[in-house]
Order: structure tokens, then sequence, then C-alpha cells
């Protein structure tokens, strides 16, 4: 079903990555210094990897796990859409922590923990391959570098600037 409404709107997944990419930044740049509001905001994002990749379906996987290594493009609308899937969740996770390496390491790990829960687990309907993982991966590696944007973009030194720890001075002037 969800394929099928990306096949008759194949403009969807590309439209939705400009967005991210744009908007992404900004967005993490306003709440680079509420991580509150970034781990709300993670949430809420991670909302559609659950439901897009965990909820059952009606039918019954029987097939093994496709092993291929296809980069997502946007003729390949299902792997394209698996790319987007993962910008924003990984994009506030890394402005929320601070740590955009480590969370697009985790990204990628809990892509490959829904890939084996899907294969592990037939009576979902889903059925598991390496290409989305590859693609979910390409979307949490954007993901996080978009997060490392926003917290540049938030930096009191400003978006040009290397981020520098200054010891602080035990006197005042």
């Amino acid at each position: 079903m969800i394929t099928t409404f990306l096949i008759e709107h194949p403009w969807l997944s590309p439209t939705a990555l400009a967005l991210l990419v744009v908007v992404g930044p900004l967005v993490g740049r306003l709440v680079a210094h509420r991580p509150g509001a970034a781990w709300v905001l993670t949430g809420l994002a991670t909302v559609p990897v659950v439901v897009l990749t965990m909820l059952p379906t009606d039918r019954r996987a029987f097939e093994r796990c496709e092993v291929a290594w296809t980069m997502p493009t946007p003729g390949r609308v299902e792997l394209a859409a698996n790319v987007v899937l993962f910008v924003a969740p990984v994009l506030l996770a890394a402005v929320a922590t601070r740590r955009p390496l480590l969370v697009a390491v985790a990204g990628s790990a809990l892509s490959a923990l829904i890939e084996t829960v899907q294969a592990l687990v037939p009576a979902l309907g889903r059925s598991c391959s390496t290409n989305d993982w590859l693609s979910n991966t390409i979307g949490v590696a954007l993901g996080a570098v978009l997060g490392v944007v926003a917290l540049r973009l938030a930096s009191p030194a400003g978006p040009g600037s290397r981020l520098t720890i200054r010891p602080r001075s035990l006197t005042r002037p």
C-alpha cells in the first residue's frame, strides 16, 4: 500500500528530503539550547519509523531476507523513502545529545535491529532487506551531518567558527 502510494507520487520522497535538508538544520538550531524540546521532536520523528517498519501487515512474509546492495535513487521510490525515514530523528537526536557520531552509529544499529526483527518475526508480514538497512544508514549519515550543521548554527561563536572549549577564569576582571 505505501509502495503503491509512493509509486503514484514519485516526487514525494525527493521533496521531503529537500525540505529536511533546508528546514532541518534551522529547526535543530531553534531547539539546540532546549534539549527537552529536541527530545520531544525526536520522539515524534521516530513515530513514522516505528509505524512504517514494525506495524504488522495483513500479509505473511515467508521468504528469507533479501541480500542486495542497491543504491537509492528517486526512481527507486521505496529505497528513497527509506533514506528520508531516518533523517529527521537522527538530526534531532544529534542536536539533543550534541553527539552526532554516536547518534549515527546508534541509528544504523537501530536500522539493523529493525531488519533483524522483521526477519525473525514473520507474523509482522514484513520482509527484511540489506537494501533497507543501506538506505536507512544513508539517511542516518545525512541526519547526523545536518545535526552538525544545526549545532554549528546554534553555536554562540557563529556558524563559521570552530567549536572550542576554553577554560573559565577563576577571577573576574
